[in-house]
């Protein structure tokens, strides 16, 4: 099926595009590059390394997408950006290939919303479904889970995770693992609740969310050592399968911890 490329873009031979494609005025198109049915990029868009761009996204101007990683350490390995289908990338967003210190890929999900400058470093793995607000960022290594929500100018630092229905708050920066569910406020990020809205509007039942809510005070309001709390909640929630979820989190935490809850506010 036809493809539509205008006369200034330059799209190497190499390159393999799908059924549909669309590549607009002075868009870079690099020979290992693989788009995917109907992929529209709208003009001036960077495509170089060994990235692939699922089918029905659309790149808006100014975005780049594979160039390489901001590493000292990258020796120009073929590592690769995956992004997913319907997805939305927005202008001056810039996302980065694996390196040979990690997994050598970085993977985005499918039906992600990224806005102007947003950013996904080297390694990072963004689930199904992100939403990146403007100048949103992530440091390398990152992991973000599927439905979650980074506001403006919010950060993720290197090697930090954040869960499944999570919400960085705008100007948030991210320096320990953010549970799946809650919000995260500040800087440095604290706990400052569950993400209440955000499940509603995914249809969580009133149930499960006066669940979370009551995990959460248990988890991170109650008397004790954290320790001791945890060991409390899995007696208490046990066979819940969104507490289920959080616990299994907290097991993996890694070399950055858990972010704890902001002394001020409630659930």
């Amino acid at each position: 099926m036809p493809v539509t490329i205008h006369p200034t873009a330059i799209v190497n031979d190499a390159a393999r595009l799908g059924e549909h494609v669309r590549i607009g005025p002075f868009c870079t198109v690099g020979p290992d590059a693989v788009l995917g049915d109907r992929v529209t990029l709208h003009s001036h868009v960077v495509i170089e390394g060994h990235t692939t761009l699922g089918a029905d996204s659309k790149v808006y101007p100014f975005a780049v997408l594979g160039c390489p990683p901001q590493h000292t350490r990258f020796a120009g390995e073929a590592s690769t950006l995956e992004i997913g289908h319907d997805c939305v990338i927005r202008e001056h967003v810039t996302m980065h290939p694996g390196t040979a210190i990690d997994s050598m890929r970085t993977i985005v999900g499918n039906h992600g919303l990224f806005l102007v400058a947003s950013h996904v470093a080297h390694d990072c793995v963004v689930g199904d479904h992100a939403i990146f607000a403007n100048n949103a960022s992530l440091g390398g290594h990152a992991r973000i889970g599927h439905h979650v929500m980074m506001g403006g100018f919010a950060t993720v630092q290197q090697w930090c995770r954040v869960g499944d229905h999570a919400m960085i708050a705008s100007q948030t920066a991210v320096d320990s693992d953010v549970i799946p569910f809650g919000v995260a406020v500040g800087n440095r990020a604290c706990l400052t609740g569950i993400n209440v809205i955000g499940l509603g509007r995914r249809g969580f039942s009133e149930e499960s969310i006066t669940t979370l809510r009551s995990l959460y005070r248990a988890l991170f309001r109650g008397d004790g050592v954290f320790s001791e709390r945890l060991e409390s909640a899995r007696a208490a929630f046990a066979g819940n399968d969104e507490a289920a979820q959080i616990f299994e989190f907290l097991e993996s935490a890694g070399r950055n911890g858990v972010c704890q809850a902001a002394q001020r506010h409630g659930a």
